[in-house]
Parts: structure tokens; C-alpha cells; sequence
């Protein structure tokens, strides 16, 4: 893929934009025992947190479409980094000024969202204007930053508890939010291209809404977002339960195997994208998906059940940047809030599509286990409704 030079510090910078949203959505997860433990929080409150983080990104989403363009990419991108590590930062301040510590990690939350939200909606169209020879690889190696930043933070995160405590875990916040700083300074001289030609303007909301190519890659967008998460939430959890392995080891097994693999699909379209049809790498991805999905469901061997798993995360890499591209060349002055709007109708199939596809696709397997993780991870009480499956 060929680059003028002139927008390398926007690519690069577009790429650790990406690992900065990584750390928002991934980081704060590792925390909730401590929390727990710490501040007296129950596991309800504290999974609210995920909840908050992703309505608040939503919000964004759908605001994005009429503010970005009128202040401008810059100062938009600009803020975005400023917040995220604000809330970072925040996050190992305000729980100890609050009287409720919980008010503290809810405003810190809020605040790291919104610069998520934004991460989301502008990264990816300001990489997409980048004068590149092959926009489709670079969308592609863009979105695979997102997974190496979720495996990096994992990972680094777990070696630092395991080497210093997880009782510091204030300090690895603070080493975390040296990233969105940094990022902020090479945005801030990096080049800002336009979606558009000198003179052309973006579609209204109201001319995309009347595009019926708009609405078809709004519902495989939405399909995308349900694809992916809804055997990724679940890939920790069955690695516990079904290999009989620690939580750590589950998290390696199961939630960082599917990041790699879909960091590797998108790689491997980064690389050699020029070489195949973008059409084609999604339609044999959407097959190898549901084969996925079977070998998961049906194989009765849990070890490869397990690398079903990996097999999903291989073949839902693609479908995101994927779609973002298909977008810019089906709608070429969809704009701002064409990004905005996809990423928007990404978020709802990531999360609520995502519990309904778990609870059908594994309840044959599994079933007590599965179901007690449910009921745990929302609400952290039994499901009341548990006696009356059991019956079935």
C-alpha cells in the first residue's frame, strides 16, 4: 500500500487513535473485583459501568452527525484524545473526593465514553480521506489496531498485576492515559484531508435517509456488530467452564485468541488487499462465520468448540472496516454522518443482538454454566427465571 508521505503522521496517528478506543472499552473490565473489593460497590452497579460506557458512545454516535463537520476534524479529534485520558485520569481521583465513590467512577466513566464515542466516528474517516492508493487495506490495517490494543491491554495489564499488585492499580491508569496525551500533540500537526472535493459538499441526513443503499448497509453493519460480539462476550466464560481453567488462562484462551484472530483477518486484508476482491474475502467470511458458529454449537469436543471461537473472530474481522469502505465507494459524499450513522447502527447489534444470539446459539451446551454467567455478569444475582429452563 503506497502512502504520500505528507499523511504518514495522520496514518500513524489514526492507528494509536484506534489503540487509545482500545484501552476506553477494555481497561476499566479489569478493574471490577478490585472495585468490588475496594470500595464496597455491588457487581450490579459496577457492570452498569459497561452499560454506561457503551449508551453514552451510542449518544455520540448520534450526535456526532450534526456537530463534527460544523467545528471541524481537528479540534473534534483533538478533544476526543483529551477526554479519554481526562477520564482515565479522573478515574484514580474523583472516587476518593466523592462521598460515593461510585459517583466518581460514573463521572470519570462519562467523560472517557465521550471520547470513545468520538475515537469512533472520527477515526476512520479521517484515514479513509488520506490520499492511499488502497483505501480498502488501509481501513482494514486501521481496524486491526483496535484488536491489538484490546490483546495489549490485556496483557500488559495482567503482567503488571502480576508483578506489582493489582493494589497499583492507579498507577497503570496513569501509564495508560500517557497514550491518548501523546496522540493528541501528533494530531495536532498531523495533515487533515477531506472526505470531499474542493467545492462538494456531504449529503444531508435527511438525502441518506432517503438512499435505500444506506438503510442495506445499515442493517449489515448492525449484523456485523452482533457477529462479532456475540461469540466474543461468551469466549472467556466457555473456556472456563468447559476446560476447567482459571480465569486468567480463560481471558488468554478464550476473549485474547478471538482479538488476534480478527486483528489477523484485517492484517492479512491490510497486506495483501490488492490482491483480493474485498467482495469476495467478505462473502467467504460470512460462510466461515457460520460454519463457526456450528462447529461451537454442534462439535460435542470443547477444545474445538474453543477453536471455533478463534475461527469467528477470524471471520467477523473483515465485516467492520469492510463495510466502512463499501460505504465510501456505494455513497461517495455520505460524509460525517454517513460514519457516524454506520458506526451508530454497529453499536446496537454489539450489545443486544449479541446477548439473544448467545443465549440461542449455546443454550444446548453448556446450559447451567452459561446461563449462571448471564444472570452474573447483568445483575449479579441468580436469574429468576432459572428453575422454569431447568424444567424444559
Amino acid at each position: 500500500m503506497k502512502k504520500n508521505t505528507n499523511c504518514m503522521q495522520t496514518i500513524y496517528a489514526c492507528f494509536i487513535g484506534y489503540i487509545v478506543q482500545a484501552i476506553v472499552n477494555n481497561f476499566v473490565p479489569l478493574l471490577f473485583v478490585t472495585f468490588q473489593n475496594n470500595y464496597y460497590i455491588s457487581l450490579e452497579r459496577i457492570t452498569f459501568l459497561i452499560t454506561l460506557n457503551f449508551i453514552i458512545q451510542l449518544f455520540v454516535d448520534l450526535l456526532s452527525a450534526f456537530f463534527i463537520d460544523r467545528i471541524g476534524y481537528r479540534i473534534s479529534i483533538l478533544i476526543a484524545h483529551i477526554l479519554s485520558a481526562a477520564g482515565l485520569i479522573l478515574l484514580t481521583v474523583l472516587p476518593e473526593v466523592f462521598p460515593s465513590p461510585y459517583t466518581g467512577l460514573v463521572i470519570a466513566v462519562i467523560i472517557y465514553a465521550i471520547g470513545g464515542g468520538l475515537l469512533e466516528v472520527l477515526v476512520s474517516p479521517i484515514i479513509e480521506a488520506c490520499p492511499t492508493d488502497n483505501k480498502e487495506k488501509a481501513m482494514s490495517l486501521l481496524h486491526s489496531f483496535y484488536c491489538w490494543g484490546h490483546v495489549g491491554v490485556v496483557l500488559l495489564s495482567t503482567a503488571f498485576f502480576w508483578f506489582f499488585g493489582i493494589s497499583h492499580w492507579k498507577i497503570l491508569a496513569l501509564m495508560w492515559a500517557v497514550i491518548p496525551i501523546f496522540n493528541t500533540f501528533l494530531f495536532r500537526s498531523a495533515p487533515i484531508y477531506s472526505l470531499h472535493e474542493e467545492g462538494e459538499q456531504g449529503l444531508s441526513l435527511r438525502e441518506l435517509c432517503t438512499s435505500k443503499i444506506f438503510w442495506m448497509l445499515m442493517l449489515m453493519m448492525t449484523c456485523a456488530g452482533a457477529s462479532e460480539q456475540a461469540v466474543s462476550q461468551w469466549a472467556s466464560t466457555f473456556a472456563e467452564t468447559s476446560l476447567h481453567i482459571s480465569k486468567t488462562f480463560g481471558d488468554l484462551a478464550g476473549p485474547l485468541t478471538f482479538a488476534a484472530c480478527m486483528g489477523a483477518s484485517r492484517l492479512l486484508y491490510g497486506k495483501y488487499g490488492d490482491r483480493i476482491r474485498l467482495d469476495l474475502f467478505m462473502r467467504g467470511s460470512c460462510i466461515l462465520c457460520i460454519l463457526s458458529y456450528l462447529c461451537i454449537s454442534i462439535l460435542p469436543f470443547p477444545a474445538l468448540n474453543l477453536l471455533g471461537c478463534a475461527l469467528c473472530g477470524f471471520s467477523v474481522g473483515i465485516m467492520w472496516p469492510g463495510l466502512f469502505s463499501t460505504a465510501s465507494v456505494s455513497i461517495p459524499r455520505g460524509g460525517t454522518t454517513m460514519f457516524a450513522l454506520l458506526a451508530l447502527a454497529g453499536d446496537p447489534g454489539m450489545f443486544r443482538w449479541s446477548d439473544a444470539c448467545r443465549s440461542g446459539i449455546f443454550l444446548r451446551r453448556r446450559q447451567s454454566e452459561n446461563r449462571n454467567f448471564r444472570s452474573h455478569y447483568f445483575s449479579g444475582r441468580p436469574a429468576p427465571w432459572s428453575d422454569k429452563i431447568k424444567k424444559i
